[in-house]
């Protein structure tokens, strides 16, 4: 049996004018229609992206390419644009199907269907030294950047590992030196301690791109009708 969706597309389509043409704000509109603030913002997303046919409750999933799904995930994950900004881009209807995807993509579906066997995956961090920051961003990097195993494996959370990961690829070895407070080991990093751990992350890095150039043509291969 189908769902009733809780607002209807007139509804929807009522919200989203009133806060372009600026009677109202989201906040209001959230309270006016009882539901999250998110709600109403991926409602204006939607319609900014895709026009009215956005705002519509469809009885079936709407499909999406494997590509577009990858290339999507791969974008969010490089920490330059929010999942709705993404959403928007892409005309995927929701954050919660990013965030789903973003989660298989980080082998959640695995870990959860190991059952009590398997590792917590960790919310709370700890403090680390930039050896181990290298190291971890190392791992993360020559692991397809699957966040959740790294984050296991070293036991720090995936905000963490996440986070390294994006300040690495923006800024360099030097992103993940610690300013906070006087840490003398990390003030004392030398140019020859910064090369090798450069060199180390680069050629780590460099194989990530190999995976990501071979998964591109396989995907591509396969939408192309050639498998």
């Amino acid at each position: 049996m189908s769902r009733k969706p809780k607002v209807s597309f007139e509804q929807k389509l009522s919200a989203v004018k009133d806060y372009l043409e600026g009677r109202k704000t989201q906040r209001q509109l959230a309270k006016e229609y009882n539901v999250d603030h998110s709600s109403v913002r991926q409602w204006i997303s939607n319609y900014q992206a895709m026009g009215e046919s956005g705002l519509i409750t469809s009885s079936k999933n709407t499909s999406y390419s494997q590509e577009l799904k990858y290339t999507a995930v791969k974008e969010y994950l490089s920490g330059n644009a929010s999942k709705l900004d993404i959403c928007k881009k892409y005309k995927i209807r929701s954050t919660k199907q990013l965030s789903d995807w973003v989660l298989k993509y980080n082998g959640h579906e695995r870990l959860k269907s190991s059952g009590s066997g398997g590792k917590p995956i960790m919310t709370k961090g700890r403090n680390t030294t930039l050896e181990e920051r290298i190291e971890i961003v190392k791992y993360c990097l020559e692991h397809n950047r699957n966040y959740i195993e790294t984050a296991e494996k070293y036991q720090v959370s995936y905000q963490q590992v996440r986070s390294w990961v994006i300040k690495y690829d923006k800024s360099g070895v030097d992103a993940l030196i610690d300013r906070r407070g006087k840490r003398k080991s990390e003030d004392e990093f030398t140019e020859m301690d910064r090369l090798k751990a450069q060199n180390k992350l680069l050629e780590a890095r460099n194989r990530w791109l190999e995976m990501e150039n071979e998964v591109l043509k396989k995907l591509q291969e396969i939408e192309g009708g050639r498998y």
